[in-house]
């Protein structure tokens, strides 16, 4: 079992890179069978959010795992270098530890992504890509998540990214509740925004989606309209504050669309918040004289309020997260001897085998059963004991020192035995 994970986050990377290695939800399995298909890759789990991409591998092969990401993603292996981190064995742990538990998020203590790293789990799963050690790896993961969670105050006083969002707006509009918000997509991180805005009671709330029914279901937990994303084009005039969060692999807002809506808008400005990666607009509208862009990572700032008063729990989980790694590094190296174990019970199978079916050969003959039972004891004694008194017994020097102080170790014998 060789544990390795590699990757990067808004830590190491930032958004204009981070999209060039996210993975397309609807093509993840496929992307996971192909990993696993790698010589010496033999299981993989890959976790693609907005702050990061990481994969965690069992492989004997980590430069043939990283060379297939950057193949995979076509990009040049130096060009993803700087920003990339790897993580063997421990140190791996370490991080998924971390990770679930809130202590390397944007947000720190934010839940959301323990829910992103089990959905992870479910496509490894499917993909039939998860075995025996990162199945226990991720279990693991989650009861140390939810023992940091449940012990410490991690989470206390977090600023969510919605929340984020919300406080750019009032920098800058005087009232949220003088504007019509726009939100395109209707996964969970729109909707967690479309709820946070929705309670500064909006002048408006359009919901913007592929498939209708979707936008319906979340505008109508917040007294919207909804839209396709066909109808774009001719909302987002209207629109003073627009939030996106697709799974888009290209923009969806472009500059020609937005410079026509400020057009229209007479110059009005647009408050704008990309929390998607691959990004949902293009780089170059935050160029634009009346639009406020900010991505993902503009709004790390804003939700590091309140990390100083958190810093006594950071403390606190990362006792319990050391605590674990080592318990789970004994887990791993005790995994590595099975082989060994399996061999030797089955060599001491054999002799028992051999002894019992000689005395019951004896026994059928008529022979003294105490005699038999001596015998077998007998027997398996000394066959037990052959191989150990024959290196005993053809060893000098050092090595005989050696061999002598392991057998008095394996045996539990006293040094004047």
């Amino acid at each position: 079992m060789q544990l390795f994970a590699f990757g990067v986050n808004h830590q190491t990377a930032p958004v204009s890179v981070r999209e060039r290695v996210a993975f397309n939800a609807a093509k993840l399995d496929e992307a996971l069978r192909d990993l696993a298909g790698c010589p010496r890759v033999e299981e993989a789990a890959i976790i693609s959010t907005c702050n990061r991409t990481e994969l965690y591998c069992n492989t004997g092969e980590p430069e043939q795992a990283i060379d297939w990401l950057a193949d995979y993603h076509q990009i040049a292996r130096p060009q993803l270098a700087p920003y990339l981190y790897t993580l063997p064995h421990g140190q791996a742990v370490k991080h998924a530890f971390r990770v679930a538990s809130g202590l390397d998020s944007m947000v720190l203590g934010e839940p959301q992504i323990l829910g992103q790293m089990k959905q992870a789990v479910k496509s490894a799963e499917k993909a039939g890509t998860l075995g025996l050690l990162l199945h226990k790896l991720f279990q693991r993961t989650f009861s140390v998540a939810k023992e940091v969670r449940s012990t410490t105050e991690i989470g206390a006083n977090s600023v969510s990214m919605a929340a984020a969002a919300v406080r750019l707006a009032e920098r800058i509009f005087a009232s949220i509740g003088e504007q019509r918000v726009l939100f395109i997509g209707a996964g969970e991180m729109i909707e967690l925004c479309a709820l946070h805005f929705a309670a500064h009671s909006p002048h408006g709330i359009t919901v913007a989606n592929r498939t209708l029914d979707r936008a319906q279901t979340l505008a109508q937990r917040v007294g919207g309209t909804a839209i396709t994303l066909n109808d774009l084009a001719d909302h987002l005039a209207r629109q003073d504050i627009i939030v996106t969060s697709t799974a888009s692999p290209l923009p969806i807002l472009g500059l020609g669309m937005v410079e026509r809506a400020i057009k229209a808008r007479r110059h009005r400005p647009m408050f704008m918040v990309d929390l998607a990666v691959p990004r949902d607009i293009e780089p170059e509208v935050g160029k634009l004289d009346d639009v406020f862009l900010y991505t993902v990572d503009d709004l790390a700032h804003v939700v590091q309020d309140g990390i100083d008063t958190r810093h006594a729990a950071v403390l606190e989980a990362e006792q319990i997260i050391d605590l674990n790694v080592v318990n789970f590094m004994h887990w791993m190296e005790s995994r590595e001897h099975v082989p060994m174990i399996r061999a030797l019970r089955e060599h001491a199978e054999r002799y028992r085998q051999q002894e019992q079916d000689r005395a019951l050969r004896l026994l059928a003959k008529g022979e003294s059963p105490q005699q038999v039972i001596d015998n077998l004891a007998r027997a398996l004694t000394n066959k037990f004991l052959h191989i150990p008194t024959h290196a005993l017994n053809h060893t000098s020097g050092e090595d005989r020192a050696e061999l002598v102080a392991l057998l008095r170790r394996l045996y539990s014998l006293h040094h004047n035995s």
